[in-house]
Parts: C-alpha cells; structure tokens; sequence
C-alpha cells in the first residue's frame, strides 16, 4: 500500500466525529427582517387548510431535490412530530417504488416534483390533473401554494448556507 505524508497523517487524525458544515453567509433574517417576515406570512398562508402531513412531505421532498439540508432536516422532525414514521419518511426520496403513501400523498409528492423540477414544458397536465382528482380545487391551490414557498425557501437556505444545528440523532 502506497501512503503519501498527507494521507497518513489525515488517517492519524480521522475521527468519527461530525464534519462541521461551510459557515452561513449571511443572516438573512437580521439583514431583511421585512422580507423574512413575508415570507413566514407566505408559508403560514401557503399551509393553511392544507393536511399537515401532505404539507411536510411537500416540503421535505423539495427540499431533497434542491439539496437544502437546513430545510430537510427541520421538515423530517416536524414530521415525525405528527407521527410519520422512519420508513416513510426514508421512503419520501422513492416514493414511487414505495406501498408507503396513500393516493394523495403520491399526487402530492409528484406535483410538488414537477414544481420544483420545472422541465422544459412545465407541470405535465397528467401530473396536474392526478393531483386535480385527489384534491379539491382549494387544497389544490394549496399545495401548489405550498410548493411554491418551500422552494422559495430552499433557495434561501441554499444560497446563504443555512445548515442544521449540530445534535445526537
């Protein structure tokens, strides 16, 4: 086995302890408490009338595919506080290959991706109209409401670098 200085002396030093996460960039709600304060408003707005649970897996799958791990790790505890378990919560990044979630959770899950995701033509009009059959039109305008903010918010804690407090698991 081939060991340079470096490599060594990293491997002498590894530990299994967390690496900290890059420092934030900025405080955006110390900064633009006006624009923070709007967008808690949007959020509360977005959610309301909206199944807690659905609004949770909402928000935890777009934040995986935008990668905002401070989002992700805050909407993985709040949904454990409302009783989702660890298989489903898990199962959120495949749900389709999952018996996890009911019919509404997946038109859920599938519209929020399309929002997020934006392809080349949009929100596909099958995506648009499983989530139509499954949801009301006032929950439906939720729910793109609320996909609509968690991106919103996801690129917030992407851009400054929000990262969850460091804690035992």
């Amino acid at each position: 086995m081939t060991t340079t200085a470096n490599t060594t002396e990293t491997l002498e030093h590894a530990t299994d302890a967390p690496v900290p996460a890059e420092p934030q960039r900025m405080r955006l709600p110390k900064l633009a408490p006006d624009f923070y304060a709007a967008m808690r408003a949007l959020d509360e707005a977005a959610r309301d009338g909206l199944d807690p649970v659905v609004s949770e897996l909402i928000r935890i799958r777009a934040s995986q595919l935008n990668g905002c791990a401070f989002c992700l790790d805050m909407h993985t505890r709040d949904a454990r506080a409302l009783g989702v378990g660890d298989r489903k919560l898990t199962g959120v990044a495949v749900w389709r290959d999952t018996p996890f979630f009911s019919a509404r959770e997946r038109a859920a899950l599938a519209l929020a991706e399309a929002i997020t995701t934006l392809g080349e033509h949009g929100v596909p009009d099958e995506v648009y109209d499983e989530a139509a059959c499954v949801f009301d039109e006032a929950e439906l305008s939720r729910l793109i409401a609320m996909s609509i903010t968690i991106n919103a918010w996801n690129r917030i804690g992407v851009t400054t670098r929000m990262s969850p407090p460091a804690r035992e698991s």
